[in-house]
């Protein structure tokens, strides 16, 4: 993984996003209909990468597991990039391309859903039902936006514009 390109949004927000959405994510782990797995891999993408400026690899971001991996029943983490993969080189949610836009989709796609694209934030999330693992891909989402505007606020206090370079 490399920097991220985005300025409010690098990898210790993205550790961060994940560690507020833990606790609800955990409980409802604990519930069966959520999922039988008992696992769960979240991929977060790099806002500052989109498709036209890198590769899909480099813009990942951060990437999370829950549960043992050596216990995994199937390979929730190429599920997670895969649904991540139709969010960000679309900007649409994976279920909304499925349901709507199949025609955007391209050969080696997945045709799993469970990934969000919010203003430019793409998470894809698998190992519960895709309904579920949309809103845990939107709860994380959400807090990287609220994180953005929080760095942004407290940004303008200091400056009128962003310095060319991260410090």
């Amino acid at each position: 993984m490399t920097a991220s390109a985005s300025h409010f949004l690098d990898r210790a927000a993205a550790q961060a996003a994940i560690q507020y959405s833990l606790p609800t994510i955990t409980a409802s782990m604990k519930d069966r209909s959520v999922g039988e797995s008992g696992f769960l891999y979240i991929v977060v993408m790099d806002p500052g990468r989109p498709p036209y400026l890198s590769s899909f690899e480099e813009a990942i971001l951060h990437e999370h597991a829950i549960g043992e991996r050596e216990r995994w029943d199937a390979d929730y983490a190429a599920f997670a990039r895969a649904k991540a993969h139709v969010a960000w080189k679309t900007g649409m949610s994976s279920h909304a391309v499925q349901e709507l836009y199949p025609h955007l989709l391209n050969g080696g796609d997945t045709l799993l859903w469970g990934s969000i694209a919010l203003d430019g934030i793409v998470v894809g999330v698998s190992g519960a039902h895709p309904w579920f693992d949309e809103a845990i891909a939107g709860m994380v989402a959400m807090w990287l936006r609220a994180l953005a505007k929080a760095h942004a606020h407290a940004a303008r206090r200091d400056a009128l514009f962003l310095p060319a370079e991260k410090s």
